[in-house]
């Protein structure tokens, strides 16, 4: 049985639906979802911002030797981008690693591992 998350999976329907976004407080800093008040300054008011269309990538690395519920998707890269309020950390396959470098545009999307069925956020290059 697999288990959900409503906050998260609802977040990365929001992503994969073209709807991303991300938590924004009245001092302007941005959060991921699921939260109730802001990490930096403990606001609890927080808005739903847009997610910017594309990020960049800020860093990544390419994993040739994964854990057992990623062994089908090697070699892949781990990405983390800036998409301006915020940052993501996702995959990107192995179609893209390389191509991928620092400062490539990125759009961030939803997928399964056919592995274990969890979802992930899935980067693909612009």
């Amino acid at each position: 049985m697999q288990m959900t998350d409503a906050g998260y999976d609802d977040w990365l329907d929001a992503i994969d639906a073209g709807d991303g976004f991300y938590l924004a407080c009245e001092a302007g800093h941005g959060s991921l979802p699921p939260r109730r008040v802001c990490p930096h300054c403990g606001s609890p008011e927080l808005s739903e911002e847009p997610l910017p269309e594309t990020g960049e990538v800020e860093t990544y690395t390419v994993v040739h030797v994964p854990p057992p519920n990623f062994a089908h998707e090697a070699p892949y890269a781990t990405v983390i981008a800036d998409f301006g309020g915020v940052r993501l950390t996702g995959v990107l396959g192995s179609d893209a690693v390389d191509d991928v470098e620092v400062g490539s545009a990125v759009e961030a999307g939803a997928a399964a591992n056919e592995a274990d069925d969890s979802r992930m956020v899935r980067f693909s290059l612009r």
